[in-house]
């Protein structure tokens, strides 16, 4: 019987609706993705959107859709023909997780976390077994799928000391979430123990599963030819967020980017020309932003070149990378890269896939949302961290002009990238191995016993 607390919170999300799709209206006027199927975002479906016992993965936006993505990749591997119901949260999540899909399975959009929209959604697909991957845990979705008997699972695991405090603070629905898991596989020690102390059953400490992404190979050929053509050395400002774009520009211009280069000095060279003989990229995390950042750059005294309308570099003083799904890309083009979101307190990017694309990355002091890849990458001489983005900018160009040390620590990059992974294999063997013991007539799993990993807690 569910808690006096849980119903209050299921009414509270029922009575909320009416603002969810006020907030769904405004969004999709900048993102039109956020107005397709919204019916969906409520438990309703139309009769062409059909499947049953599958495996529901759920991946709310574009960072765990690609880490999804690994791990469905490795399911089919292990379990082919495996169908898949596919669940996101944002435009840029569904939009890559149409990517994803094969004859068989299923797209829509999760479904707000009230009883009623949970119920429809697991009414009409009596998923085989639900894998939340990161974070995404909600009370009544984790309440209906125990009461069903539905293993729900979390993978790739992660929970920061910040969003601990927040789970804390409510532990009367986090607390009841996390125990109705049938099981969680964290990133990391920490993360383990942190989520513990929620109450999640954690059953092993894979680490994490986009260490095992390859980058691709066709966009780091493509930059190789399209370095052989650019007249200096890149830095990117790689998934900017918010501010972080301003801070660079600051920076650059504080330096003297917009100003006449000054004649040489004899062998010393001004911060100004040495600013000057490099191509400075900005990659921003979303996609609605690309417009407000061009917008930014021109208004701060640059010029602006971009990726959509030039299609490569050009002798623009910053080249805006305003494109999806060319990352690998523009880690290929950047001879150093600035770690986004990690000079502004929202802890940082990936640092994953430039390490796999053998990118020297120079990071700020905010990364606890990948601390142990943080941890891990400067102990492999991988990457540096910096206080500020003068810092920063300062180290870039110091590694600009050290040819020897910036390939020491590409070399890392890919030493350490390559050492760490595993998480996919393990991970989706131990998602069949409960599958299969939920649904042992439905699901005839290939053996599990070589590739599962079973690492306790101390």
């Amino acid at each position: 019987m569910r808690s006096l607390l849980l119903r209050l919170y299921g009414a509270f999300t029922t009575a909320v609706q009416p603002l969810v799709r006020r907030k769904l209206r405004r969004r999709a006027q900048a993102e039109p993705g956020y107005g397709v199927a919204v019916e969906e975002r409520f438990g309703r479906y139309d009769d062409a959107t059909i499947g049953e016992g599958q495996c529901w993965v759920h991946a709310v936006s574009l960072g765990e859709t690609r880490a999804a993505a690994i791990l469905i990749a490795e399911l089919r591997r292990q379990y082919p023909g495996i169908p898949i119901l596919l669940t996101h949260g944002t435009a840029t999540g569904r939009e890559e997780g149409a990517k994803l899909l094969e004859p068989g399975d299923t797209q829509v959009w999760q479904p707000w976390d009230m009883p009623g929209a949970v119920q429809r959604f697991l009414d009409r697909f009596q998923p085989r077994i639900g894998v939340l991957m990161e974070t995404e845990v909600w009370p009544e979705m984790a309440a209906a799928c125990a009461e069903r008997r539905i293993p729900l699972v979390l993978a790739n695991a992660r929970l920061n000391e910040k969003s601990l405090a927040a789970a804390e603070r409510l532990g009367w629905l986090a607390r009841p979430a996390y125990s109705a898991l049938a099981a969680v596989w964290a990133q990391t020690e920490a993360d383990a123990h942190r989520l513990v102390s929620l109450g999640a059953k954690v059953a092993g400490i894979y680490g994490n599963l986009k260490f095992d992404a390859s980058p691709d190979a066709r966009q780091l050929a493509a930059a190789v030819t399209l370095r052989e053509r650019l007249p200096k050395p890149m830095v990117v400002l790689a998934s900017s967020r918010d501010g972080e774009e301003r801070m660079l520009l600051d920076v650059l211009r504080r330096f003297g980017a917009t100003a006449p280069v000054p004649p040489e000095q004899g062998a010393i060279r001004s911060i100004a020309k040495r600013v000057h003989d490099v191509q400075w990229m900005i990659v921003p995390r979303h996609p609605q932003r690309f417009d407000e950042v061009a917008a930014l750059i021109e208004a701060e005294g640059f010029v602006v070149a971009r990726r959509s309308a030039a299609g490569e570099p050009s002798d623009a003083e910053i080249w805006l990378g305003d494109s999806l799904g060319e990352m690998a890309l523009y880690y290929g083009l950047a001879d150093v890269a600035l770690l986004g979101g990690s000079f502004e307190p929202l802890g940082g990017q990936n640092l994953i896939e430039p390490a796999a694309c053998g990118c020297p990355v120079v990071m700020g002091p905010s990364t606890f949302n990948f601390a142990e890849a943080a941890q891990l990458s400067l102990a492999a001489g991988a990457s540096l961290r910096v206080e500020n983005m003068e810092q920063a900018v300062t180290a870039a160009l110091k590694l600009v002009e050290n040819p020897e040390r910036r390939a020491a620590m590409a070399e890392a990059a890919l030493a350490f990238s390559s050492s760490n992974r595993g998480a996919a294999e393990r991970t989706a063997a131990a998602v069949l191995a409960i599958a299969q013991a939920a649904d042992p007539v439905a699901t005839e799993a290939a053996p599990l016993e070589d590739a599962r990993a079973e690492p306790t807690l101390e």
